[in-house]
């Protein structure tokens, strides 16, 4: 099995552990902590904020394994990396449980994925990152190959009679007939990246051609018309089928930028190799430096918070800017003050829940893992 991709993280404990060992280790967790991580709120308080949330997500776990298995495979994949990657070890039974509940969903084609889903491509990216967590001994290596091909397979490109001139091209998107969009895109290519696929692969290569003009950045790398109507170096949702972006247009009819798709395109274009003197890099920094804040996903104030807090997480570990300058030149503990926001938001019971349910936020066993992801991620490398 190929080594990981820089900034993923692989736990596995072959010995037995008491159910709160099981849990999260408290060993491990600190461990893993960075000294940006404790000025926050001290090694101590992110070990109970850890056990706490793993503890709720064993509330959640169904009988057969699963977590909110009524709306497919994703947030089984999603709980099942974000316990792993936080110092649950790949032997506890909530893990192996989960993995077989998992793999319950692989289909004949590779895919794992509910059978006629129209997120195929988002439940099986979401599968492989659980994959990655639990694959250090290579016993999921075939399983992995044939989600790693399934997923090629869905991109858009020339087998569907797309060149590189069509704004389709290289993106991932709900099922192989429904347009591309940045985010599935983004979780493509860290799937991808996770299970040790290299930067310059074909697919992840056809993928940054998408990705690019998903920023507001007019120039070579992005000729379809949106950028010039709102240059400022963020990005938005899709520029296919017309262009559309979440936080909506500007007067002029521009797609607006936002946070959570700017952190997409950025760790997107890193894990394609593009270097960080890259204008495309640069200009993304910069929106994003204007844009800091742990208070809101800047663009779209408190929908898809949680969302936010996982992809900004992964996107400024891979881009190891530490600290991380905002756009008046201040230096930011982006991982302190992360952790600092994710503990003051954490429910008594361990959970984390947006009220604003946009995305199904409103479903703590989602936002929980989304919160024990972006924790790791603020971890020390």
């Amino acid at each position: 099995m190929p080594y990981p991709a820089a900034g993923f993280t692989r736990c596995h404990h072959p010995r037995s552990h008491t159910m709160l060992d099981r849990l999260a280790p408290a060993c491990l967790v600190v461990a893993l902590l960075s000294p940006a991580a404790a000025s926050a709120g001290d090694e101590a308080a992110v070990q109970v904020a850890v056990t706490k949330a793993s503890a709720f997500l064993a509330t959640q776990q169904a009988e057969d394994g699963s977590f909110a298995a009524d709306i497919g495979p994703a947030v089984t994949g999603l709980a099942l990396a974000a316990l792993v990657r936080s110092g649950t070890p790949v032997d506890a039974d909530m893990v192996q449980n989960g993995l077989e509940s998992l793999l319950s969903f692989r289909q004949p084609d590779g895919g794992i994925y509910t059978p006629g889903s129209p997120v195929a491509n988002y439940e099986t990216s979401i599968a492989m990152l659980a994959l990655a967590a639990c694959n250090a001994d290579g016993r999921l290596d075939a399983e992995v190959a044939d989600a790693v091909a399934f997923v090629k397979r869905l991109q858009w490109d020339e087998s569907e009679e797309r060149d590189q001139a069509d704004a389709f091209y290289g993106g991932a998107g709900y099922g192989r007939h429904e347009r591309p969009d940045l985010s599935n895109t983004a979780f493509m290519v860290e799937a991808l990246r996770s299970v040790g696929e290299s930067e310059n692969d074909p697919a992840i290569q056809r993928a940054l051609v998408f990705v690019s003009r998903t920023q507001n950045l007019p120039g070579p790398n992005n000729p379809l018309p949106y950028p010039a109507k709102n240059p400022d170096g963020g990005f938005y949702y899709t520029p296919a089928n017309g262009g559309e972006s979440q936080a909506g247009t500007t007067p002029n009819g521009g797609l607006r930028s936002y946070a959570s798709m700017t952190y997409a395109g950025l760790k997107s274009m890193i894990f394609a190799g593009v270097a960080k003197d890259d204008p495309r890099v640069v200009a993304a920094s910069d929106w994003l430096r204007k844009h800091y804040s742990f208070e809101e996903n800047p663009g779209m104030g408190q929908a898809g918070l949680f969302y936010y807090y996982h992809t900004a997480s992964k996107a400024l570990s891979v881009l190891g800017e530490d600290p991380f300058l905002d756009a008046a030149g201040k230096p930011h503990d982006w991982r302190g003050e992360l952790t600092a926001a994710l503990l003051a938001r954490q429910q008594e019971d361990g959970s984390w829940i947006n009220a604003n349910d946009r995305w199904m936020e409103g479903k703590p066993v989602l936002t929980t893992s989304y919160a024990l992801l972006a924790l790791a991620n603020c971890m020390a490398p």
